[in-house]
Parts: C-alpha cells; structure tokens; sequence
C-alpha cells in the first residue's frame, strides 16, 4: 500500500505533468473553429481581418440608418396619406427637390463606402515585405503547399477520416483534420499564391480575412500575418465537385525555430540536402 507521502509525490507528478501537457496546449491551441449559436464574425486573426471586421461594423451602421429611414417614411405615408384622411387622391407628378436629393444622396452614401471600401481591397491585394511566398494549389480534394523559397518543397494536405482523426488528432473537430497542415511562422508576412490544378476552388480561411478563388491557369495573390500560434481552420468555398465539402484548410502557426526545424525535416524527406552537408558527410578521398 502507498503511504500518504507516496500519494504526495504521485499527486505532485500528475500535476506537473498536467501543466506540462497544458503548457503545450497553450502553445499551439485549436482556434478559428466555428462555435455552437455562432452569430458574428469569427474572431479576428490577423491585421487583414481586423480591418475587414472594422468595414463591416461601418457598413452595418450606415445600412441600419438607411433601414430606420425608410421605415420612418413608410409608416409616415402610411398615417399622413390614409385614405381616410385623404378621400382625394392628390394630382402631385413631380417633385424636383425630392428627385434631386433621392439622386444625390444615394451618390454621395456610394461614395463614403466606396473609398474604405477600395483602401481594404488595395491593402489585401498585395504583399509588402514578405519574408517568403507559399504556392497554394487546389485538386480534387485535396490541397497542396508549395515553399519555393524555402527549398522548393511540397506538402499535400488530405482530409483526414473519422477513425483516424480519433487515433491521430482527437482534439481536431470533424472534418477538420488533415494530414499535413500548411505551416508557417509567427508574426510573419507570408504570400500566398494561389492557383488550381483541375477545377476552380476556394481558399478560405476564417478569421484571416482571406478568400482567394483559385483557378487553373492563373494565379492570385494574397497575404496572412498570423501574430499567435495555433491550429487555424476553413474550408473550401467554390463547389469543386462531389467531395467539395472534404478539402479542409488547415494552418499551423509556429515560433520561428520550430517552423526552421520543420523546413528542414521537410527538406531531408524530400532529398533536399544542401551540397555542403553532402560533401561533409563523403568519406575522404584516399591519397
């Protein structure tokens, strides 16, 4: 039988244990999941979508003030035009000053969404300082990740099924596990370029404000800075085919030296070893 002092010790190990297990946990958390009763945006991950957030809450506001308007004037023309009141119809055909202002002031409300509207499609558009570029391209279903500037590896990322995410990643909600995610760093401007291989698909992913329709033979350009780590989630959002709803996007942010350790597994599994390490490793020529 353990004493009580045993029991002390094991007490103590489970719990370093747990925050140990915790403390990794932390790390790298399951974020950008979509939650039960979700009604609003998904929080916002990177500087892109904080932006997209913020047009979002300035065109909520104007289209409620343009709500509330027009129902004043219905309920207006509905008590002031009854017919009780009004057994005469009146024989009013024109009206210059409302035919300039219901022309003017739609104009003018254009034009004050247009230009927040145009600055958010300019400051998505284009890397500025990007640390390095990933190649995403759509198949049926599947995606694949190239890093040109990085080795000029690929990773291919496929829906993971029910029983081995169980086995392999439990803590992944359906449908949202895959095999290999696309990794990149912290707090890093990475470019995205996307293109497709069979049919047009869509990388989305929420919470980093990107949606890049991808299509074959051509190219799209867009960027993420994710500032925290974790396991960032979407989907596909052009129908592709019968397995359209299968081809999860799945991101993996990490600190700077694990995502350098990461390459260089990669770059060793596909035989990408620099020609210095290959002469290093030759035995010395006989003399």
């Amino acid at each position: 039988m353990v004493g009580k002092r045993g029991l002390g010790i094991l007490g103590i190990l489970s719990a370093v244990a747990g925050l140990g297990v915790a403390g990794s946990a932390q790390a790298q958390p399951v974020v950008g999941v979509p939650h039960d009763w979700q009604m609003d945006f998904p929080p916002a991950f990177t500087p892109l979508m904080e932006r997209v957030e913020a047009l979002h809450d300035l065109l909520l506001v104007i289209i409620s003030l343009i709500c509330l308007f027009v129902a004043a004037l219905l309920i207006y023309a509905v008590f002031r035009f009854h017919a009780s009141r009004n057994p005469v119809p009146t024989t009013t055909t024109h009206n210059t000053f409302i035919e300039i202002a219901w022309t003017v002031l739609p104009i003018l409300i254009l034009v004050f969404i247009a230009i927040p509207s145009f600055r958010l499609l300019y400051y998505g558009d284009k890397a500025s300082d990007a640390a390095f570029t990933v190649k995403v391209t759509g198949h049926q279903w599947y995606w694949s990740y190239d890093y040109p500037d990085q080795g000029n590896f690929s990773v291919d990322s496929h829906i993971l099924s029910e029983a081995d995410r169980v086995k392999q990643k439990p803590e992944i909600p359906r449908l949202l596990a895959v095999d290999e995610e696309m990794v990149i760093p912290k707090g890093t401007t990475i470019r995205i370029i996307g293109t497709a291989a069979d049919s047009m698909h869509g990388w989305t992913v929420w919470g980093f404000g990107i949606k890049k329709t991808v299509i074959p033979g051509r190219l799209n350009e867009g960027w993420i800075n994710v500032p925290n780590e974790g396991f960032y989630f979407g989907q596909c959002s052009q129908i592709c085919g019968n397995n359209h709803s299968f081809m999860p996007i799945a991101v993996r942010v990490v600190s700077k030296p694990e995502f350098d350790k990461w390459v260089e597994q990669k770059k060793k599994s596909a035989g990408l070893v620099p020609a210095t390490d290959v002469a290093s490793a030759a035995p010395p020529a006989n003399r």
